[in-house]
Parts: C-alpha cells; structure tokens; sequence
C-alpha cells in the first residue's frame, strides 16, 4: 500500500487488527470549538527561529540535521543511549522534542530531548550543532484512554475533542508522554482514513502501525466500532474528526497518553 506525505513518498504495509473482542461504549460527538482553516495544515513546516524559554503553554522542536549519538549526561564522554537519524521510518523528516538547554562538562552547548524508544517516557542529550531551529507550539493532545477521548489544547484552552478507539487489552495503546512527528495523507487503503498522524510512542508488543511498534493516530474505515478498546495499540478516531484535527494540530505538538 502507497501513502504520500505532503512533500515525501512513503511505502507501508497495513497488518491485520481484530478487533471481535473488543470493547465498546455508545460514541459521543466530537467537539470543536475553534475556527477552523480552509485546508489542512502542511505535514511539515520548517520552524521560524526561537528562543527556547521555559514555560508550560509553549514547547518546542527542532529538526534533526545530523545523525547523532544520544547520550545520558551533556558531556561528549557520557554514555550512548541510541542514534538519532535525519529521517524517520516513514521516511519523512525526522524531528525531536526539546525540553532544555544547557551547556555541558565539556564546554559544548547541549540540548535535552525526548527520545522515541523503548522504555517510553526516555530522555537524552544531543549536542546543539546537531539540530535545526527551534520552532514554538502552544498546541497539546492528550488521549484518555479509559475515557476513549482525545483532547486538543491551544495555550491552555481546549479547542477539540472526539471520541476515539484505543488498543486492545493485551496491545495496548501506550502511556506517558511522547509527541507528534510526522502527518501523512492520501492512503490508498481505507484502513488508516484520509489522515494519519505518527507519534514518538512505541508499543511493547505490537501495533496496526506500517513502520513497525510505533503508535499512530489515524482515520478509519470502522467508525461504528468506536470508541472502546478495538486496536493494536494506534489511535483510531472517525474521519470527519481526524481531518478536522488535521487542520488544528501542527507537527512538533506534545502528545500525552494517559
């Protein structure tokens, strides 16, 4: 099956999910409370500088230009947790969450970043040279899924909410906190809906997602079967709902899953 990322050609294969013993409670609407734009927004967009400032109703991002090293500690001597690459495995841009800046024991500036890898919720260190612009967000998503919802914040405000479906009981959707890396359109299968967003979170046992353990929020050809637990772990909402949260929710955004 073909899918096309606006500005990158993407390959993947759609897996089976069963969903017979699943669990489902009646839908509920959507809510969207915001303005919405004419058309969805780019699956990419390349950051307009920043400076990195701490607060809770702005976070930031940052491309990465260099495959590199993560490390535990910011110092080039500290031990390697895993490699960040330019791309991700739908072959897109490949971006990284920033949490702090600071300068290291070896007298470089370094960046603290949250890792898409196993254990979730993993941190690392990467020197600054290695990574583009920040680019500033006030959007944040939050996906209950005990209450099968999926929630859009904008500086603090909630903008969107719709009902959702979640992974099974024995594949999960996992918890903790992550953030959205990529957005892809034009699935030839109906499968995935008109939209799909990839996300830093990654399954301990298996997904519906074509690039492997990874966690995805998606469209669906089911919508009778949400929400309730009915995945592999990915995100399943209703198409109307995904491309109108297509349109509010930029790439680069904190997710969190609880």
């Amino acid at each position: 099956m073909a899918a096309a990322l606006i500005g990158a050609a993407v390959l993947v294969v759609v897996l089976a999910d069963p969903s017979s013993d699943a669990t489902r409670p009646s839908p509920a609407p959507a809510e969207d409370v915001a303005d919405l734009p004419a058309s969805p927004e780019p699956a990419f967009t390349v950051a307009k500088p920043v400076e990195l400032t701490v607060s809770r109703a702005v976070s930031h991002w940052a491309t990465v230009l260099e495959d590199t090293p993560v490390r535990e500690r910011p110092d080039a001597a500290a031990a390697v947790i895993m490699r960040l690459s330019t791309r991700t495995p739908e072959d897109t841009t490949n971006i990284v969450l920033i949490l702090e800046r600071q300068e290291g024991e070896d007298g470089r500036l370094w960046v603290h970043v949250r890792l898409p890898i196993l254990p979730n919720d993993r941190t690392g260190w990467v020197p600054r040279s290695a990574l583009g612009v920040y680019g500033a967000l006030a959007t944040h998503l939050v996906v209950d899924v005990n209450q099968f919802t999926a929630t859009l914040f904008r500086g603090g405000r909630r903008i969107f909410r719709a009902p959702v479906g979640v992974g099974q009981r024995q594949w999960p959707t996992p918890t903790g906190k992550f953030y959205i890396r990529n957005k892809l359109v034009s699935y030839q299968s109906p499968f995935y809906g008109p939209l799909a967003f990839g996300t830093s979170a990654r399954s301990s046992v298996l997904t519906d997602w074509p690039a492997g353990g990874f966690v995805g929020i998606h469209g669906t050809s089911e919508p009778q079967l949400l929400p309730g637990r009915i995945s592999h772990g990915c995100v399943r909402m209703r198409n109307e709902d995904i491309l109108r949260l297509g349109r509010l929710m930029p790439v680069g955004t904190p997710l969190t899953i609880q």
